[in-house]
């Protein structure tokens, strides 16, 4: 009885919050130029506020105008000092809690201010928001009546200044409202265990025989998890081990590479949503039961600018808010949050699908591209012509990340895959022809640049072994958490790095 009260009260709940959701929906000038100014006051007696003059900032313009464009290097000694415990520096009072980077977009790690009200009015809220979406597409869903499983990573004391730093799952773990923590697994003991391996044996023995409705995480991770759950349990599929299993939402990395593996573990049809979340903030959720585009959370302390990508090297990028963005133009992502980032620049491009409302798709990241021909080939480009080389060639990717091989005297350039299949299509020829082909039907800088083979040629395919990726992520300690390949850059760091690895 006490589980069905549950159930429904969590569902009506949730669902009142759709009121909300239509609202920034239906006003979303409004709502984000409210809140800029609402930033904007919060701040004012901050170093930084103080420093570019928050207290007599009344317009956009004087905003736009008075604070320059941030990268994660010019605000890193400002964080340092957060670090060490400093108040009032970028954002109101002490900031205890920070989110450690993948580390994807460079070798080092970002550290990314996480505060209280980040956390309740972005990161918790944009989840219960999730949620209302789901319930409001589904509206017979039963998924409160179970569990709902979370793949994590950990968090570390800073000694010395008393702070914490991890993966934005471990923090959101730690902290999470006592509501969702009750539907929850594994619990926070395991959950927050810093050795991977370890853990993922430990979620499996305890979720195995709850009644899980939801899964939640990083794709290429819950792959790896409900595949050592089969093995364990020794099952085919996993509506045998989860009859209730309803749906996964999944971030962080394409769904479009994974897609053919997940519905082979399942034996009935799946719900899946994508979000899009970072360690800067929850930026957007599938709210369409088919349509796989992002509606863009106007409302939830994170003020949105954006950089058409063809400007984003210049010295005095243009940069538009968000009533003068355009369909399909490729945009970096520039935010001012209330952890105390602004006009950052978070390192991925989106294009609108839709101004009515607001909905998006990734296309890639501003360092995560290959353009050293000036093909500008980017993520969301590789994805659509690596899915239609394996349809037309009965084949799986597991993994795979590419990097330029560069022009000499002799030979002209080309594009080199790392690719760890699942299955391998027949004739590895036909596939590289498809994937060359698609790439030039998609990207018309690619096209042109593979004319005649004068400037690139065609793609070089290299077959990795079985678990080659997992063992490199394992080596550079990125197993589990929000890690994962790189899929595209535009030197070869990555692909000799993983070559060489090969080759040990």
């Amino acid at each position: 009885m006490i589980k069905y009260l549950s159930e429904y009260f969590t569902s009506f709940f949730l669902k009142k919050r759709m009121k909300n959701i239509e609202f920034f929906m239906r006003y979303p000038v409004e709502i984000q130029s409210k809140l800029i100014h609402q930033l904007i006051l919060y701040a004012k007696n901050t170093e930084f506020g103080k420093k570019y003059g928050f207290c007599d900032i009344k317009k956009y313009q004087q905003f736009s105008e008075r604070i320059p464009i941030f990268r994660y290097s010019d605000l890193q000694s400002f964080i340092y000092r957060i670090r060490k415990g400093e108040k009032n520096i970028l954002w109101p009072g002490q900031v205890k809690w920070f989110a450690r980077s993948s580390g994807t977009t460079n070798t080092r790690s970002k550290y990314i201010p996480i505060t209280k009200l980040s956390m309740n009015t972005c990161h918790y809220k944009a989840g219960k928001d999730m949620l209302s979406i789901y319930i409001h597409n589904h509206p017979e869903t039963k998924i409160f009546l179970g569990k709902a499983v979370r793949l994590g990573g950990s968090y570390k004391l800073h000694k010395k200044y008393n702070t914490f730093y991890g993966d934005l799952s471990s923090i959101l773990i730690k902290n999470m409202p006592f509501w969702v923590e009750n539907i929850c697994v594994p619990g926070k003991k395991i959950a927050l265990m810093s050795e991977w391996e370890k853990k993922l044996e430990n979620i499996v023995k305890e979720t195995g025989h709850q009644d899980v409705r939801i899964l939640l995480g990083v794709c290429s991770w819950l792959l790896i998890f409900l595949k050592k759950l089969l093995q364990e349990f020794n099952k085919k599929k996993i509506d045998e081990i989860w009859p209730n299993i309803e749906v996964i939402f999944h971030g962080g990395v394409s769904l479009i590479p994974y897609i053919y593996q997940y519905n082979k573990l399942f034996e009935k049809s799946i719900n899946y949503y994508d979000i899009y979340s970072a360690s800067e903030g929850f930026f957007a959720i599938q709210d369409q039961k088919k349509d796989k585009d992002l509606l863009l959370l106007l409302n939830h302390g994170i003020f949105y600018e954006f950089i058409p990508t063809e400007e984003i090297n210049n010295t005095n990028p243009k940069i538009f808010p968000i009533e003068k963005v355009e369909l399909n133009r490729n945009y970096a992502l520039v935010i001012s949050t209330n952890a105390g980032l602004w006009r950052y620049i978070v390192g991925d491009t989106v294009r609108f699908t839709s101004l009515s409302p607001y909905r998006i798709l990734i296309s890639g990241r501003t360092t995560h591209y290959i353009n050293s021909f000036g093909e500008e080939l980017i993520v969301e480009n590789a994805e659509k012509a690596l899915n239609q080389a394996c349809m037309k060639t009965n084949s799986i990717i597991h993994e795979y990340t590419a990097g330029p091989v560069y022009m000499n005297q002799n030979n002209s350039g080309a594009h080199e895959w790392i690719i760890e299949f699942k299955k391998k299509p027949h004739d590895l020829g036909i596939f590289k022809k498809i994937l060359d082909n698609e790439l030039k039907y998609l990207n018309s800088d690619y096209e042109i640049k593979r004319y005649k083979n004068i400037v690139l040629g065609p793609p070089i395919i290299y077959v990795a072994r079985n678990g080659l990726f997992y063992d490199w992520l394992k080596k550079h300690k990125k197993l589990g958490g929000q890690h994962k390949i790189p899929r595209l850059s535009n030197d070869r760091r990555y692909i000799d790095s993983i070559l060489k690895m090969e080759k040990e």
